[in-house]
């Protein structure tokens, strides 16, 4: 649980090779961790957090998705597009009108 913690509070913590090798464990146990003791995977925490930092920014106002999509570690826009659109089931943009 000390993990997924530092995923939560750590906005940094972007893959999860990065965060095994800070904790000192392997990729593979740190994965046998998460679905043992979380139930899911350490990358499906790790892009939950991203996600809902994305969402709580786009209720702030219109964001520059580029922009955000950097700030979030995502290689691009179109795959934070992606990754927001296959969770939520809408696009940002339509998720940002659905706010106002």
């Amino acid at each position: 649980m000390a993990l997924a913690e530092a995923i939560r509070t750590d906005r940094g913590v972007l893959r999860v090779d990065d965060l095994a090798r800070r904790h000192g464990i392997s990729t593979r146990r740190l994965q046998r961790l998460f679905l043992d003791h979380v139930g899911v995977s350490p990358k499906w925490v790790i892009r939950r957090y991203r996600l809902q930092e994305a969402i709580e920014r786009a209720g702030e106002g219109p964001p520059d998705w580029s922009a955000l999509a950097a700030d979030l570690g995502y290689s691009d826009q179109a795959h934070l597009v992606r990754d927001f659109t296959a969770v939520t089931g809408v696009s940002p943009t339509a998720y940002v009108r659905s706010l106002h």
